[in-house]
């Protein structure tokens, strides 16, 4: 009866547990957002559009407007360009290496990925500044990656190759830079076809939600920044959740090759508790703080109903079989990690205990709650990895080890997996 039924309609379907949903309305007792979603449309800026969703709360109100967003496409310029560079770098470090080292095979998998981490978006940030998003417009190529993606890895590759052959012709690391110096240059023009050229300075006005006008002239990206960006994201820590043994709570992580900006400070992780990280995002979400997290999105989640639960799919009834590993196993294993960032922007809190949390997603509005999903707390143990948060919510003892030197992971530990997608 399974085979027949399976056979003709998706497996989720069977597998729903309808209880759950029932169960689950987007109820929350606290809400910060009164604003609408966002759309990444076919590309993997999650990691940006939920950096540069949690700064508009701020700007928008700095504005007094109803709604704002900042050019997502800005950002994913400079971080592609940047990017190469970082990557060819790394090329030169290991020149002296077999391309079949592990370390170099990772290097060149895929480059130009479009996935990140909220220390990469800060390093953007914090050396490019942001625009209003009506001065860089997203366009066909910002919202359909891949085959811009396809071509600048290209060119990435080729460009190490040629560094890795004048390497071995014995050239200095001058000679290294000039041929990366060189790629360098392909891929400005590259992105500037299909992205567009970014705007070295802004001409800003706008009118308020209260009718006013205000016209401030010509600013430079960073000038932008300095003037509307309120939230103090240089101020925020990653922390995570890693089960793992060889992964101690309290200590601070990173992971070899992990970037995007050269001379930005290195990605830094501080592993943390589960229930630690529940009570900070608690906490912050209080505060009338939204939180920017990672997660590993796909697992137990019904898109069209915007729900995630630890148990909302019962595979284990439909095939007789267990589906049993636990967190910890299922990093090792590689059947977790992080591939998705969005933000927290509200939850349902029953005696002091959430139950579900409200997210906001930039899959556009047409799924979930208008574009917000509903996680149930049962899935936040299980699936959630990481908050940014600013160093005042840490307890003391926490705020001293991230001062410690990080464990430093390799290159393709789990823990940087959500800068691969």
């Amino acid at each position: 009866m399974v085979q027949n039924t399976v056979t003709q309609r998706d497996v989720n379907e069977i597998a729903l547990s309808h209880k759950i949903v029932n169960e689950s309305p987007h109820d929350f007792s606290i809400v910060l957002d009164d604003w609408s979603v966002t759309n990444q449309a076919r590309s993997g800026r999650c990691w940006m559009f939920a950096g540069l969703n949690l700064c508009k709360v701020d700007t928008k109100d700095v504005l007094n407007v109803k709604d704002f967003e900042f050019s997502q496409n800005y950002l994913m310029f400079w971080d592609k360009l940047e990017r190469v560079n970082f990557i060819l770098e790394a090329i030169i470090e290991t020149a002296d290496r077999s391309t079949d080292d592990r370390t170099v095979a990772f290097l060149l998998r895929n480059p130009l990925s479009d996935g990140g981490q909220w220390d990469m978006f800060t390093a953007l940030v914090a050396k490019h500044g942001v625009i209003p998003k009506s001065a860089m417009k997203e366009t066909e190529s910002s919202a359909n990656s891949g085959r811009m993606n396809a071509s600048l890895n290209y060119q990435t590759r080729q460009g190490a190759k040629s560094i890795r052959d004048a390497y071995a012709e014995e050239s200095g690391l001058v000679e290294l830079r000039r041929i990366k110096d060189s790629v360098l240059k392909v891929v400005y023009d590259i992105l500037c076809i299909h992205l567009g050229t970014p705007p070295t300075e802004v001409d800003w006005q706008w009118k308020d939600k209260d009718g006013e006008f205000t016209r401030s002239g010509k600013l430079t990206p960073l000038e932008f920044a300095a003037s509307y960006l309120q939230t103090d994201i240089h101020d925020y820590v990653s922390l995570v959740h890693d089960p793992r043994e060889s992964s101690p709570e309290g200590a601070t992580f990173t992971v070899e090759y992990l970037g995007n900006v050269v001379d930005a400070p290195a990605i830094r992780y501080l592993n943390v508790d589960i229930q630690l990280m529940k009570d900070i995002t608690l906490k912050m979400l209080q505060d009338g703080k939204p939180v920017w997290m990672g997660c590993d999105t796909g697992k137990q989640m019904h898109r069209d109903l915007g729900i995630w639960d630890a148990d909302l799919f019962d595979y284990a009834a439909v095939y007789g079989t267990e589906f049993d590993l636990d967190k910890a196993a299922r990093l090792e294993y590689h059947q977790t990690a992080m591939t998705h960032a969005m933000m927290f922007t509200g939850v349902d809190v029953v005696d002091g205990v959430p139950r579900r949390w409200r997210v906001e997603n930039s899959w556009d509005d047409k799924v979930g709650n208008k574009g917000f999903f509903l996680m149930n707390d049962s899935w936040f143990a299980e699936y959630m990895f990481e908050i940014a948060v600013p160093k005042e919510y840490l307890p003391e003892e926490l705020q001293k080890a991230l001062d410690l030197d990080p464990i430093v992971l390799p290159a393709w530990d789990p823990m940087g997996s959500l800068a691969e997608n």
